[in-house]
């Protein structure tokens, strides 16, 4: 599993529910099949830029939305290596392995003109809403996914 994949699940927990401690948060991250270090997950956790703060009398950990979103598109944009479209249906490729946390990036950003992905191992199909969006879908994902896109 990659380390995007990793700092994406941090991201989701940290995001779903109270995690007060680092060892708690190793051990979520633990259940969805990263096993990792606590220096790793101190690595992950200051590259995403998450905090701790008192809320409702207990400490827990936060992520800026604006700098958890940065730190997973450098990620994403290692992770794309190209985009391909016909008139109705987008196919977003990667790296072996990444498309899960390619679609679940894209997912996560509710773009209006966006339904839905499905990801395998090293693609994801993007589907727009109206075939008439394919165009707009596609130069915003390359703006979005990679890096120098105009």
């Amino acid at each position: 599993m990659t380390k995007g994949a990793r700092q994406f699940a941090i991201k989701e927990i940290i995001s779903a529910r109270p995690i007060g401690t680092q060892e708690e948060l190793r051990r979520e991250v633990g259940k969805r099949g990263f096993r990792v270090t606590q220096a790793t997950l101190s690595r992950d956790m200051h590259e995403l830029g998450v905090s701790r703060v008192a809320q409702g009398g207990m400490q827990r950990y936060v992520i800026p939305p604006a700098a958890g979103m940065t730190a997973l598109k450098t990620l994403v944009n290692a992770e794309v290596v190209g985009i391909d479209a016909n008139q109705s249906l987008i196919v977003v490729h990667t790296l072996p392995g990444c498309a899960n946390t390619v679609g679940e990036f894209i997912d996560v950003r509710h773009h209006p003109d966006i339904i839905g992905t499905v990801a395998g191992d090293n693609t994801v199909l993007v589907v727009p809403s109206l075939s008439k969006k394919t165009i707009q879908v596609v130069q915003y994902l390359k703006n979005t996914l990679i890096e120098g896109a105009a």
